[in-house]
């Protein structure tokens, strides 16, 4: 009998391990959530801070979290052009775990906040994250002029600049006019962007294809 105790014992300790494993787990995860929170609310506009919440959330799946934190934030710091940009992102980073009405609804949310952003603070990083937005829409809803004037604004605030990340707007400016069916202003713009990193994959493979494989490539947005 005393055996049998002692391997029951064992065997409940053991069913138990996960469990325990599990809560302490997620009990890690709330507190550096948490504690992440209380590092952006002290500095709403710091981008890298919320950068590194919004990967975390996504490991995590806290989607609805992520959302109503900044929401509450930025009704208490409205003039924080960043945190206006790390809010719109919170809606963006849902988008690909809803059904097509909520994801219209999450992406409106967002845009909402990235031109909230430009309102306080027009800066490369939300006129391009305004305009790269804009062209996931599909055609019908005729968001292409409007990302096309937002990329062409981020293009301007390059002020002269080669900076690495700006390869972004020429390959999403380019990505633009060809969704406006102007393929020879894309293709020129693109080259132009060539120009500047000509070690930038997205941009050969846009000038190399023709037909249905440009079409794939563009319709990455």
């Amino acid at each position: 009998m005393k055996r049998t105790r002692i391997k029951l014992s064992i065997l409940v300790c053991v069913l138990c391990v996960p469990l325990w494993f599990s809560t302490a787990r997620a009990q890690d995860s709330d507190a550096a959530l948490s504690a992440l929170e209380a590092k952006i609310s002290a500095e709403p506009d710091n981008l890298r801070a919320g950068s590194e919440y919004r990967q975390m959330v996504i490991r995590l799946g806290e989607y609805d979290r992520a959302i109503s934190f900044f929401e509450k934030l930025m009704e208490a710091n409205p003039n924080h052009a960043n945190g206006q940009l790390n809010y719109g992102f919170t809606y963006v980073d849902k988008v690909p775990t809803a059904g097509s009405i909520t994801q219209v609804l999450l992406a409106n949310n967002a845009l909402k906040a990235f031109s909230k952003s430009i309102e306080l603070k027009p800066s490369w990083i939300a006129h391009y994250t305004r305009g790269n937005s804009y062209l996931y829409w599909p055609v019908i809803f005729g968001h292409a002029p409007d990302a096309i004037a937002d990329l062409e604004a981020a293009m301007k605030l390059h002020n002269g600049k080669v900076l690495l990340f700006y390869v972004r707007t020429w390959i999403a400016l380019g990505d633009g006019y060809w969704k406006m069916t102007d393929l020879d202003k894309a293709k020129k713009t693109w080259g132009e962007g060539l120009k500047l990193f000509p070690d930038n994959a997205a941009l050969k493979a846009r000038l190399t294809k023709e037909g249905d494989d440009l079409k794939a490539r563009s319709e990455e947005h």
